[in-house]
């Protein structure tokens, strides 16, 4: 009679749990997620999110973008969901990683979030914004680079702060085809949340700092997410009304992961940077992106790398009116390589270089940096910064050297931000220790002026014996416009090259780079003259 009446309190108790809406958690029952220790795999889905609502978790004819994370996740059985629900879901072959697509009301594709949503920590799962439809993809913003736009649009419900958009702790997680944006809070201490519209990290790390404090069913991952894709989004960007909207604190947030790749993306109206990285960043790639108008209220630099960056390699973006440097590099782990990049009118809120380097072996060139409210590149002496090539860049209308190597003897913070003006030639060995790039010399020439004859002008100088000397032509009184030679020095340090390309009245420059120490500043120009 006992065993009776007990099953029946429990069948009362079941059916009185489903009528009021609310989910069981059966965590006994939950599905095994697959990790480097459990090779066991559940099955995966594609999952339609059909619905732009929010809110607590419970079976009726909608299916939320909630909802759809913790099915992929496999912290939401099947059996868990409403009939109506159910039509929105299919399995998948086990080697097809899951999805999460969208098929939202035409007039409603803005998900307002009121709470933090689960990380996304299903390996390879795809996010996919551009299976929603009206989404064009043929639609593009921006001439320089042509970006995608989307339709569907992640942000924060109003009047409710929500710190982060997506959180990813998975290997091979894709975001493709959102605008995401508004996300952020009001902070007297730092924040334990970093705030921003995608956050990548270890499971371990998301789970210490989840903003809802509850027990989550998914193992922690041991190690940096890799391979993670971010496509064809906008960051920071609504669709309409961009002036209206709230402001996220930062766009994505790479503090550990290994091989993410930020490509064709528009990253943009960032109270902090729209790009920064803390822990492990390893084999970045920030491509063919559009960077702009970030760094508003905090950190103010575009691209913000700090951690191990090694094999980072940032090219063919457009980085533009950001509050400070399109790329700021904090005491960095390994090196990264800046290539092919427009960089322009940057430093609009606070005065410092375009590029600014610390560490060893890092590599700027082809880019064109103009209009810049400070330096062009700047080298750092402190911590120890050596070997650094800048080759073929192109500068027009700073305010400051094209390269600066800054001294330990200039070590406040506006020379860790601007530079600190041309070096004198090294006069010590001692001198290597304490000046970015091992104070490499800046190329002389012989004579400020060089002469046409019979249609050349003969070019003599001297710079460090065994050093690679380009010559520029100068535009302005530091403008580097055009690297238009290339000669290596002897072994005592001369070189000497004839040009038939130069008109009197132009100008010339050249910079120095050795394969050990890296790259000089520039040198003081010369004038081309006619024999009078």
């Amino acid at each position: 009679m006992k065993v009776k009446y007990l099953k029946s309190v429990l069948v009362v108790l079941l059916d009185l749990t489903l009528l009021s809406g609310l989910r069981l958690s059966l965590v006994a029952a939950a599905p095994i997620q697959m990790t480097e220790s459990n090779p066991h795999q559940v099955t995966n889905y594609r999952v339609i999110v059909n619905s732009n609502q929010d809110g607590i978790v419970q079976p009726d004819e909608n299916l939320t973008l909630r909802e759809a994370i913790e099915i992929v996740n496999g912290t939401l059985l099947l059996n868990q969901l409403s009939e109506e629900e159910k039509y929105q879901v299919s399995s998948l072959d086990l080697d097809t990683p899951s999805q999460i697509n969208f098929n939202l009301p035409a007039t409603n594709t803005t998900i307002r979030l009121v709470t933090l949503l689960p990380p996304l920590a299903s390996p390879g799962l795809v996010v996919d914004g551009t299976t929603q439809p009206g989404y064009d993809p043929m639609r593009f913003t921006k001439e320089e680079i042509p970006i995608h736009t989307p339709v569907v649009e992640i942000t924060s419900a109003q009047e409710v702060e929500v710190l982060r958009g997506l959180t990813i702790v998975a290997d091979g997680v894709t975001i493709r085809g959102l605008s995401l944006y508004g996300f952020t809070g009001k902070f007297n201490t730092t924040a334990t949340i970093p705030p921003g519209d995608i956050f990548i990290d270890t499971n371990t790390s998301s789970e210490r700092n989840r903003e809802d404090r509850t027990p989550n069913k998914i193992p922690p991952t041991p190690h940096s997410p890799k391979n993670i894709v971010i496509e064809d989004n906008w960051i920071g960007v609504p669709s309409e009304n961009p002036a209206s909207a709230k402001t996220s604190g930062f766009g994505v947030s790479i503090f550990n992961s290994q091989g993410t790749a930020i490509r064709r993306n528009w990253i943009a109206n960032h109270t902090g940077s729209g790009v920064i990285t803390s822990v492990d960043a390893q084999d970045l790639q920030v491509e063919y992106n559009v960077i702009s108008n970030n760094g508003n209220g905090g950190m103010p630099d575009a691209i913000r790398l700090e951690g191990n960056i090694d094999n980072t390699q940032i090219s063919s973006n457009l980085i533009e009116d950001n509050g400070g440097s399109a790329v700021f590099l904090f005491k960095p782990e390994g090196a990264v390589t800046i290539q092919n990049n427009q960089i322009k009118n940057n430093g609009t809120r606070l005065r410092r270089a375009a590029i600014y380097l610390m560490g060893n072996d890092h590599q700027v060139i082809d880019n064109q940096i103009s209009k810049h409210h400070g330096p062009g590149v700047v080298v750092a002496a402190f911590p120890s910064s050596n070997g650094n090539i800048i080759q073929n860049n192109r500068f027009s209308g700073l305010e400051g050297l094209s390269i600066d190597l800054i001294t330990r003897d200039n070590t406040d913070t506006r020379d860790y931000q601007v530079g600190d003006g041309q070096n004198p030639p090294r006069n010590s060995n001692q001198r290597r220790q304490d000046t970015g790039n091992g104070a490499i010399n800046t190329p002389q020439f012989l004579s400020p002026e060089l002469i046409v004859l019979n249609g050349k002008v003969n070019i003599d100088g001297m710079a460090d014996p065994g050093s690679q000397v380009d010559i520029y032509r100068v535009t302005a009184q530091t403008d580097l416009s055009e690297q238009i030679a290339t000669v290596t020095t002897d072994e005592k340090g001369r070189f000497s090259l004839s040009l038939s390309n130069l008109q009197p009245g132009e100008r010339i420059s050249a910079i120095a780079t050795d394969s050990k120490y890296g790259t000089s500043e520039a040198a003081a120009s010369a004038v081309v003259r006619l024999l009078e």
